[in-house]
């Protein structure tokens, strides 16, 4: 799964000309997010305005929802099964997502507790999830809810000694093809797939990511007793 990632513009990012993510994060100069957690409002780049970064709740509440305060918003959508979910079916017809990131966070267990590690690219640009949004409204008082989930697949060869899942990480040159509503279900369920471990690096973070109240730079150093993975 993907619980928690990060997204904050680096001067790597300012000259990354592939990635559409990166180029509209730099434009709307948004804050950054070192510890993005579930039902935070974050940046997304939706199939409706691709040309624009809007702020989404983390957690799915499908527009057929009947209560807005409704517990059950994943945060996920597990790849394999997108087509047999009710929830996320029509989605990906419609309603599919670029999520900004600059890497995410999992715990490993070790005889020393759970310890987190952050995974990111080699080239430490950000890059994009693929997500898929909905906007759900009360008909009775009008209020609008926007929210997305991150798809995730199998873990790759870096992930995977930490975690059996990880969030779907599009190539830059996926980005347009993810949010084209003309786009095939064919080319659609091909970039489906597990990012290549050998563009990725990892290493452990602060004990800091482990509660949402902190939001800060020092969370990205990495821990000096555990260093590097790759």
């Amino acid at each position: 799964m993907c619980g928690r990632y990060s997204v904050a513009i680096t001067i790597k990012d300012k000259n990354n000309k592939a990635s559409k993510v990166a180029r509209l994060i730099e434009k709307y100069k948004l804050e950054a997010h070192y510890n993005a957690a579930p039902s935070q409002l974050l940046p997304i780049v939706t199939s409706d305005k691709p040309d624009q970064v809007q702020l989404f709740s983390w957690g799915l509440l499908p527009h057929w929802s009947k209560d807005g305060n409704s517990k059950i918003k994943p945060i996920n959508a597990r790849a394999e099964t997108l087509l047999d979910k009710p929830s996320f079916r029509e989605l990906i017809n419609s309603k599919r997502c670029l999520v900004p990131a600059d890497g995410f966070y999992e715990w490993r267990t070790s005889t020393a507790g759970k310890l987190p590690y952050r995974f990111l690219l080699k080239s430490e640009e950000l890059f994009s999830f693929a997500g898929l949004w909905d906007t759900w409204a009360d008909t009775e008082t009008g209020e609008v809810l926007n929210t997305f989930t991150i798809i995730t697949t199998q873990a790759n060869e870096l992930v995977k000694p930490t975690h059996d899942r990880m969030p779907l990480i599009l190539a830059p040159k996926n980005e347009d093809h993810w949010l084209d509503k003309n786009s095939s279900n064919t080319l659609l369920l091909d970039l489906l797939r597990p990012f290549p471990a050998a563009e990725m690096k990892a290493y452990a973070v602060s004990p800091l990511v482990n509660s949402v109240m902190n939001n800060t730079p020092a969370i990205l150093i990495p821990a000096p007793e555990q260093g590097s993975l790759f």
